[in-house]
């Protein structure tokens, strides 16, 4: 067990790294990676999920009715913010559908883990950030599918009923899961809650392979104007959150949390979707994919400047999983 501690911790520290390389072999020898079958998209980020559910406590979801004005803020700011990101770059660069329609779903797609352990570094306000995603995340079965009709219904064909029942068995099932069983059987939960960053870094890393490999060539003949769109989502994502907590006043812990929420996507979601909803597009997963590399990379770089600013927090909870 002390062996599998030590080996999550690792895949912790280096995410980042860890999967701009698999992205990186993925992209310049898809061979290598491509018995990691799309089939296996959902499976893996359900794993991931199960993770989150058995990092979360009860407490985590009590913080809505103790600090309401704070968890509403950040609601409204990453479905609001992120998604009309999403619409002004696929518009400004003249993305095909495909791609429009994958940035768009990450653009509609919740907060992911990842902000977590990143506030975490920053010293942010982690029992925000944590009650943000998971609020988000269970709001996300409505307002994904309902965001990404609206933005889409002139140019791809969204089955609204078909994305929520994809929501809610890839993502709120596994999550539930996971926290009645850390519920009932907390003993047994923290004894996996040690290899979760493990486990949940190769799953990501694994769905980044799978999605890269498949559309390695289509990746290339794009160009560089895909990643750079979704850097600017992202970056513009960071810097919104950031101006908002600057213009609503709250404190420093409260405004890193803010933006690096907004900032980071769920994007292994966005991928599942994709292939799930918009199989007739192939390139419409590229987006997500690339966003999952780059997130946790800016996500580092950003934890580590926002670490110098303010003083220490103290914090009870953070998830283990990315």
């Amino acid at each position: 067990m002390n062996a599998l501690v030590k080996i999550s911790t690792v895949f912790e520290k280096y995410m980042a790294l860890i999967a701009l390389a698999v992205a990186a072999l993925s992209l310049f020898l898809p061979k290598s990676t491509l018995w990691i079958q799309t089939a296996w998209i959902n499976p893996l980020l359900m794993l991931v999920m199960f993770g989150m559910g058995l990092a979360l406590k009860p407490k985590d979801f009590a913080l809505v009715f103790t600090r309401p004005r704070d968890i509403l803020t950040g609601c409204a700011a990453q479905f609001l913010v992120m998604p009309t990101l999403a619409f002004v770059l696929s518009r400004l660069f003249h993305l095909d559908p495909a791609l429009t329609a994958g940035v768009m779903l990450v653009g509609s797609c919740p907060g992911g883990t990842a902000s977590n352990v990143m506030t975490y570094f920053a010293r942010g306000d982690v029992a925000l950030s944590v009650g943000m995603t998971s609020v988000n995340t269970l709001l996300a079965p409505v307002l994904t599918p309902a965001i990404t009709y609206f933005l889409l219904r002139t140019t791809v064909n969204v089955d609204v009923c078909s994305m929520f029942l994809a929501i809610v068995k890839v993502i709120v099932l596994p999550i539930a899961l996971g926290l009645v069983l850390n519920t009932l059987f907390k003993n047994l939960s923290q004894k996996l809650i040690k290899s979760l960053p493990m486990i949940s870094s190769l799953a990501i890393c694994m769905i980044i392979a799978s999605v890269v490999s498949h559309n390695a060539a289509k990746i290339w003949t794009s160009g560089m104007t895909v990643f750079f769109v979704v850097m600017l989502h992202n970056l513009l994502g960071y810097a919104c959150g950031f101006g908002l907590g600057k213009v609503l006043k709250i404190d420093i812990p409260k405004t890193k949390a803010l933006s690096l929420e907004v900032g980071m996507q769920n994007s292994g979601l966005a991928t599942s979707l994709a292939n799930a909803e918009f199989s007739q597009l192939a390139m419409a997963t590229v987006p997500g994919a690339l966003f999952s590399v780059w997130h946790n990379i800016s996500g580092a770089i950003l934890a580590s400047a926002y670490r110098k600013w303010g003083k220490i927090q103290p914090c009870d909870t953070l998830p283990l999983n990315w």
